[in-house]
């Protein structure tokens, strides 16, 4: 009996469950690699680290999901390499030959080359991290509840998120609810007007990608919710105690959120010629490498030109591309040729709090109630399984009706302190 032919997916994030299931009924066996077991909804991440999510709200595991794939096998490792001229997966744990690749191991969170930034401050791209900065939050107010120093307290009580895109934006805005109409009930010791949420952007304005109008309605909900905005400022350097941006202004704060910027997380060692911006591997229009046509890149690891620009790293251009190329993969197997990809723009969305959001959907710009109620069923839709959905709205309502964050703890990993 002749052998299968075997794809291997890296990564099982949207665009490597959607390539999965994509190939479920295609004869193939399919080994999907990631270093997590669990599949994780990132657009939610914030509201791990701000207390309205629980972990297991917004991730599934792996093995869960595709247990109904008799054609899938699921591999936990890292993935440490790839030899395009032997087609071979090097993992941490087996090396894996290939007839087909599907490279679709996301993006991480990038720090421009700054080591301070790396260092002293925390990103928003991984359950650890939400984890983490949801401890270190309410550890501030903890420790300022003992100080008896102003200045050391006001450093502990002040809270500065660095980039204003669509999570900076998010983040900022449950920070300053939490702040506002959490908290306060929790440690009544604590002066409030002492606490402050800084929202630090480069450009001139948040939500660049977002209409102007949107940007403004954007910045003037977050300002009601006691958010200040510094736009045109660049970090300078980070230290223990603070930041310096650009022109001199020292900001004192224990806790930096660094949502500036992402990059491509590629196990690929390409030539510079065949990156584009933030890392991402130029494709062809079927989403392959040239010169390699079985090996396929997709979401935000991939630099897919349309119309002249490069699509986003956003959640739907990564599923688009994971059923993509599993139709691909099917029609070969079968001799036949595949259309070019074609991604359509669905719109994109953020939401700024409780009751707050924008929209934009082409040509229609939404925002506040309405918006907010769009962003609540687009990401309900989104999110793998009943239980998760269930989670997620309940936790929403009981937000909504009782101002409440019901998942404020401080877990403090083994070893730590």
């Amino acid at each position: 009996m002749a052998q299968r032919p075997h794809v291997v997916i890296v990564g099982a994030g949207f665009g490597g469950l959607a390539a999965t299931r994509a190939l479920r009924q295609v004869n193939v066996d399919v080994t999907i690699v990631d270093r997590n077991n669990y599949h994780l909804f990132q657009p939610l991440l914030y509201q791990v680290a701000s207390g309205l999510l629980d972990p297991s709200a917004i991730a599934s595991p792996v093995r869960t999901i595709v247990r109904r794939n008799r054609n899938v096998n699921v591999l936990r490792a890292e993935v440490t390499g790839v030899d395009l001229a032997k087609r071979r997966v090097t993992t941490s744990v087996e090396t894996l030959e290939y007839d087909y690749l599907v490279i679709a191991s996301g993006s991480v969170t990038d720090y421009f080359g700054s080591e301070d930034a790396r260092q002293r401050s925390t990103g928003l791209k991984d359950l650890s991290e939400a984890l983490s900065l949801r401890s270190r939050l309410l550890g501030c107010f903890e420790r300022a509840t003992l100080t008896t120093d102003a200045d050391a307290r006001r450093r502990l009580l002040t809270f500065a998120v660095v980039g204003a895109g669509p999570t900076g934006v998010e983040y900022s805005g449950a920070l300053g609810e939490l702040i506002k109409h959490v908290l306060p009930k929790d440690y009544r010791s604590i002066d409030f007007a002492d606490v402050s949420v800084v929202l630090i952007e480069a450009g001139d304005r948040i939500l660049a990608s977002f209409a102007p109008r949107l940007s403004r309605l954007a910045a003037h909900t977050l300002e009601q919710k006691g958010v200040r905005i510094v736009l045109r400022k660049s970090v300078r350097s980070i230290d223990d105690n603070g930041i310096v941006l650009d022109g001199g202004e020292r900001i004192e704060t224990h806790t930096v959120v660094w949502t500036a910027g992402v990059r491509a997380a590629t196990p690929l060692d390409m030539d510079r010629d065949a990156l584009g911006r933030s890392g991402r591997v130029k494709v062809t229009p079927s989403l392959t490498i040239a010169d390699h046509p079985e090996v396929f890149v997709i979401g935000d690891a991939a630099a897919f030109e349309q119309a002249g620009a490069v699509i986003p790293m956003l959640a739907p251009v990564a599923i688009q591309g994971g059923k993509y190329v599993g139709a691909v993969i099917a029609a070969r197997l079968k001799g036949e040729s595949s259309p070019a990809f074609r991604y359509h723009d669905k719109g994109t969305m953020a939401t700024v709090g409780r009751g707050a959001a924008v929209a934009q959907i082409g040509p229609i710009h939404i925002n506040g109630l309405i918006g907010w109620f769009i962003w609540i069923f687009v990401h309900l839709l989104y999110l793998v399984g009943f239980r998760n959905r269930a989670l997620a709205l309940w936790s929403w309502a009981w937000n909504y009706v009782f101002w409440d964050r019901p998942v404020r703890l401080i877990i403090t990993p083994s070893g730590d302190r």
